[in-house]
């Protein structure tokens, strides 16, 4: 069975630091990219990040590159998302995401992503 369990979220004050984990397992990780994506409330749901296991290369959206971190450890099967200098619309619910590797389309796209986790809160403030 598919799974993603995503972790490491919480509370964290402006200019502050969070990693986030996502481990995957019931599926063979060679053939997936993993994606972060984050939904705040009353706000659609925003592509973060992405990697392709195979090879390792990353995307990130505009909002996030620069302090932002996709990575994975391919012998504990997790993907990894470091996150630096944290602002409060970073505020969301971060969720982890497969998708096959060879399906074509763009990895942002959140309808490309056909397995989920149940997501971790992350809250900036003050």
């Amino acid at each position: 069975q598919v799974q993603l369990v995503e972790s490491g979220g919480g509370l964290v004050q402006p200019g502050g630091s969070l990693r986030l984990s996502c481990v995957a397992s019931g599926f063979d990780a060679d053939q997936v990219a993993i994606g972060w994506f984050r939904q705040a409330p009353g706000k659609e749901r925003e592509f973060v990040a992405a990697i392709y296991w195979i090879g390792g290369a990353t995307y990130y959206g505009d909002s996030v590159r620069g302090r932002f971190t996709i990575s994975r450890d391919s012998a504990k099967n997790v993907v990894y998302l470091r996150m630096n200098s944290l602002q409060p619309e970073d505020t969301a619910v971060y969720y982890c995401a497969a998708r096959p590797t060879l399906r074509a389309g763009v990895l942002s796209n959140d309808y490309e992503y056909d397995y989920w986790g149940q997501g971790t809160q992350v809250t900036v403030s003050a």
